[in-house]
């Protein structure tokens, strides 16, 4: 194992007084002092060369290759490898060029000031995401530290709180934590009235739910009025058989083809952390109405393609995982094109409703075939009946790990 070049510092805002005695000498004798303005601040005159993330992360790491094998160190927010720049220059330069000394991180110091018990909190980072992927968080009873990406965060989220009904949660927006600066704004957030906080912060959620909250589990198969939709919606029971099937695991990726409303893509989203997806659906009413449910179901994330699902097949990359065929089965070659597009070990998971599709189910061999029928209660006059839904069948397919290039065969053709 080479010996690393590059160190991380982990730097909190008492500075360099809250570093051991090591990390100090490594940032004093560095030759290379890398980390943004208000890291660099910290430190006072030294002989090292001086690079701030002012170009961009890339434009950094690139210029820090020009130093390899000399000393370099690179200041960084407390935990690097907490959501910091640690996770980042790992991937670039590896595991063995890279050491990282950190020092208590955002979610350490939020829940030794709220009296938290570390495991039983969530750590959410709105910094350079999206303000809509906080939904996905919020549950009765949650409690949430969150890295904020400025001083308005806060007010943001008290607002969307607000919007999900929870306007009972408590709020403790801690600001410089750690250092001499270090100030608190506690508040609910239905009565939030601070438009703006320091803008180095971490905000403690307890989520309160109000009488009207929106309660969003992240098991599959939520109440279809979650979703806007024109009709064209894998409805709640077949959908939560749907994700059964493609088995969502963290990372994976999912195409959902022929989307409708993208409610597979979105609850694939949902169950797992760090799960990817991409919806292709060919109507731009309907793309539109995917970019909004995901938005509004935490996981704007999604990938919405618009166009036609082969021209799309053969133009997304990576392979997926899993994909899902909502619509289209009954086209030709496109059983056939799905399952060749998924990587070895991937998943393919078809639903028919016309019976021109199921033909085509039918026809395949290999695999898994299952009727879902589904019936629900109605009035007739005085009494009431069960009123029958249109049945759906469903295939279910593995590809081979040793067979990447797998075809579909159907019974004609094995005949």
């Amino acid at each position: 194992m080479s010996h690393p070049w590059i160190v991380v510092v982990g730097i909190g805002e008492d500075g360099l007084e809250g570093l051991t005695p090591a990390a100090r000498v490594l940032v004093e004798k560095a030759e290379l002092l890398v980390g943004g303005e208000r890291h660099q601040a910290f430190v006072a005159e030294t002989s090292a060369v001086r690079l701030t993330w002012k170009d961009g992360l890339d434009a950094a790491m690139a210029e820090m290759e020009k130093w390899r094998g000399r000393r370099v160190v690179v200041l960084a927010s407390g935990d690097p490898m907490c959501f910091g720049a640690g996770v980042n220059l790992q991937r670039r330069f590896g595991s063995d060029d890279l050491a990282v000394l950190p020092v208590p991180g955002s979610l350490a110091l939020a829940c030794a000031r709220m009296l938290w018990s570390e495991p039983d909190v969530e750590m959410v980072t709105l910094h350079g995401r999206p303000m809509d992927s906080f939904r996905l968080h919020v549950a009765p009873g949650a409690r949430l530290v969150v890295l904020s990406q400025d001083g308005e965060t806060p007010a943001k989220v008290a607002a969307m709180l607000v919007d999900m009904g929870y306007g009972p949660s408590r709020l403790a927006v801690l600001e410089h934590m750690g250092g001499p600066r270090e100030g608190r704004v506690d508040g609910l957030a239905r009565d939030w009235r601070h438009l703006r906080c320091a803008d180095l912060n971490a905000i403690a959620v307890e989520c309160l739910p109000g009488p009207a909250a929106m309660r969003r589990p992240r098991v599959p198969g939520l109440p279809d009025e979650a979703y806007v939709s024109d009709g064209q919606l894998t409805k709640r029971e077949v959908r939560a058989v749907t994700l059964a099937a493609l088995a969502p695991l963290p990372g994976e990726l999912l195409w959902d083809l022929g989307a409708g409303s993208g409610s597979v893509a979105i609850e694939w989203l949902r169950a797992a952390p760090r799960t990817q997806a991409v919806a292709v659906e060919g109507r731009p009413d309907r793309c539109a109405a995917i970019a909004l449910n995901a938005a509004r179901l935490g996981v704007p994330r999604l990938k919405v393609v618009e166009g036609d699902i082969l021209s799309a097949i053969d133009n997304l990359s990576p392979a997926p995982d899993a994909i899902f065929l909502g619509g289209g089965v009954a086209r030709a070659g496109m059983l056939e094109a799905c399952f060749a597009a998924l990587r070895p070990g991937g998943r393919l998971v078809a639903n028919a409703v016309t019976l021109e599709a199921e033909r085509v189910l039918l026809g395949f061999a290999g695999g898994e075939l299952r009727r879902i029928e589904i019936s629900h209660p109605r009035k007739v006059g005085g009494t009431t009946v069960w009123e029958a839904k249109a049945p759906v069948t469903q295939i279910f397919l593995s590809k081979p790990e040793n067979q990447p290039m797998s075809v579909l065969s159907s019974q004609a053709d094995r005949r």
